[in-house]
């Protein structure tokens, strides 16, 4: 009887989501969820939704075909393309493909944009939900 390495053949190495980072995925939708919520009047759900979905799996498929490239020693997927893709709102589905196929987790570099792009979906969230207050505030202190 063979035993099961954990290793996922096409992806060459440990693959899968743990639970405390699917929970860590969920938090992270909290606040844009309610946000767009809260924008029903304006934008249907559904397309919200669908919008959302479609972005997330370009991500998500663009990082499965960078791991792919990665692995085969093909020429590669560009970050800032893979960024794009997280910051029109994909980065749900690159941070699901990130921990399932483990791509991009070491680089730092990357990893900082990465979060820098989900930080400012969570506070754009979060000052809209709190109705700009925090935009007020970093205004007044600036000055504007």
């Amino acid at each position: 009887m063979e035993r099961d390495s954990g290793k996922t053949p096409a992806l060459g190495g440990r693959s899968g989501l743990r639970p405390a980072q699917a929970f860590m995925g969920v938090v992270l939708l909290l606040a844009p969820a309610a946000a767009l919520y809260q924008l029903r009047e304006i934008v249907a759900p559904t397309l919200a939704v669908a919008i959302v979905i479609a972005l997330s799996s370009a991500a998500f498929v663009g990082q499965w075909i960078d791991k792919r490239k990665a692995g085969s020693g093909e020429w590669r997927t560009p970050e800032n393309i893979l960024h794009l893709f997280e910051l029109l709102g994909g980065w749900p589905g690159a941070y699901l493909a990130q921990r399932i196929f483990r791509h991009k987790t070491a680089k730092l570099s990357y990893q900082f944009v990465f979060w820098l792009i989900v930080a400012a979906y969570e506070y754009v969230a979060v000052d809209f939900l709190l109705g700009w207050k925090m935009a007020h505030h970093l205004r007044q202190l600036i000055g504007l």
